[in-house]
């Protein structure tokens, strides 16, 4: 039996300013093809299928375009999605009854019965191969907020909400191998974030909830053949065990991620045991430049981007997106309209300017006491301010635009 793991899609991100609808569908078309030439049983999505709780029209309409036209190439696949932290939940869950003619399972809640106990049988779905017999069964643990959890009532040792997260994978695990038969594998699907795990802190939402920051892989029991992750953008190992993987994002998130390997990953089963675990690449629909690799002073950036060459396009949606990286003394004023000037006639899209300053201006001043603080007025604080960053008096222009603002804000409070 075969499966492919993916997450992360991020359905309906955008790139600072830009839309992103064009490389989503290019990875999703890939996806099929993908599925197709693969012969894949299944397929596992582990969260962030949206970039937000409330997403577009455009990209609910990709998702389940996508879901139609894989079951239409491959009647047999079986499609399971849980929620992620970005995931609306109810959203997700709202068209389960639709989906389920599709062989699409999807977990946005943690389900309880009319009592409130938590109703961990509808947390195990049955993964079928392609003739329909179940080849493994998968615990399809979403996203996991503290209300989700089983309550612990201890001492106060410990994190209640990360014992909680363990407690529930052990009950849904025990019920899986209730019903599990000689020959049947146990995956585990979660969206969480594991001890060691590497994060793109330009682009991933933390998960410090009840004082917990990470889980312990030790959550996953050794009864568990393959641990299906999401959440981290860099495809990844958990601890250094193979069977426990995050597949990554399909798309760069932003420009920390312009390095990562973006993958989907094939899983072979042979009876209850991975036998293989293969990454496959996903081509990149459109290039993030970061141009200098490292801050420079504007004077070289701009001879970088004037000796910029790219293939021409006249397709807005193919040409690439460029982070522009300046190490700067003081103010630059007129910075985005030289950057413009250089690029103009170029196809590239400018999507972030990252500025820096250079050691000199960043020269800390010396402290002050409670006292001298409590002395200081608005505009002490903003020129002592500008020279500490700049290491020069603050320009009489900027002086007058503080004091304009300051009585606006005045003329507001009154």
């Amino acid at each position: 039996m075969r499966f492919i793991h993916t997450s992360d899609w991020h359905l309906g991100q955008t790139l600072h300013q830009f839309e992103r609808g064009t490389e989503h569908q290019h990875f999703l078309d890939w996806l099929i093809d993908t599925l197709e030439t693969e012969q894949a049983d299944g397929l596992l999505i582990c969260g962030d299928i949206f970039d937000n709780a409330n997403p577009s029209a455009a990209s609910q309409k990709q998702l389940y375009r996508f879901l139609q036209q894989a079951k239409h190439r491959l009647p047999h696949l079986n499609i399971i999605l849980i929620a992620g932290n970005h995931d609306s939940p109810g959203r997700l869950e709202a068209p389960a009854p639709l989906l389920a003619s599709l062989d699409a399972s999807v977990t946005g809640f943690v389900p309880r019965h009319a009592d409130g106990s938590i109703d961990i049988a509808q947390l195990v779905v049955p993964l079928k191969n392609r003739a329909g017999d179940i080849a493994a069964w998968c615990l399809a643990i979403p996203f996991l907020r503290p209300g989700d959890v089983p309550r612990i009532d201890g001492d106060g040792e410990g994190d209640p909400y990360m014992a909680g997260i363990a407690l529930l994978y052990r009950q849904v695990l025990d019920h899986a191998l209730t019903l599990r038969q000689p020959g049947q594998a146990i995956i585990a699907l979660g969206h969480c974030h594991m001890v060691g795990g590497e994060v793109s802190e330009d682009s991933e939402r933390r998960l410090v909830i009840g004082g917990a920051e990470a889980l312990s892989a030790g959550i996953f029991d050794p009864a568990i053949a393959y641990a299906a992750l999401g959440h981290l953008h860099l495809a990844q190992r958990v601890g250094k065990q193979e069977h426990l993987r995050y597949c990554g994002s399909p798309l760069p998130m932003s420009f920390a991620e312009i390095g990562y390997p973006h993958q989907v990953l094939r899983v072979d089963l042979d009876g209850a045991a991975v036998a293989a675990i293969t990454p496959l690449l996903i081509p990149r629909a459109v290039e993030l430049l970061r141009i200098p690799k490292q801050p420079a002073p504007l004077a070289d950036v701009l001879v970088a981007l004037a000796a910029l060459e790219l293939p021409a396009t006249d397709d807005l949606q193919r040409m690439p997106y460029l982070e522009v990286r300046v190490r700067l003394d003081a103010p630059e004023p007129g910075l985005r309209a030289c950057i413009e000037a250089a690029l103009e006639g170029k196809p590239v899209r400018l999507a972030r300017i990252d500025t820096s300053l250079s050691a000199s201006a960043t020269a800390g001043a010396p402290a002050l006491s409670v006292d001298e603080l409590d002395r200081l007025q608005p505009e002490d604080i903003f020129n002592r301010l500008y020279r500490n960053k700049y290491d020069a008096d603050t320009p009489v222009e900027l002086q007058a635009a503080f004091a304009e603002l300051l009585l606006d804000n005045a003329g507001d409070a009154a």
